[in-house]
């Protein structure tokens, strides 16, 4: 099933353009919350940052399967024939 999930994922990056800027924002969120990773120390404001781009990335994700569980009911991918 891991390639019916990421079918109807690729599907909806090249058809759903309120997927697609989640992902996005997924994205550029998972790049900020690595570059703080990487440092040695942080600051306090910068611990809270990291914090908060934490949640903001796992509402994103919520929202994008979310998205994926409702276009999984309304179009069902279907197996490609062999």
């Amino acid at each position: 099933m891991p390639t019916d999930f990421e079918e109807m994922k690729q599907q909806l990056l090249e058809s759903n353009d309120e997927f697609r800027r989640l992902a996005t924002q997924h994205h550029d969120l998972d790049e900020r919350i690595h570059n703080l990773a990487i440092r040695q120390y942080l600051s306090e404001p910068e611990q809270l940052e990291e914090v908060t781009l934490k949640k903001r990335k796992l509402q994103l994700k919520d929202q994008m399967e979310s998205m994926l569980r409702h276009h999984r009911r309304v179009e069902p991918v279907h197996a490609s024939p062999r």
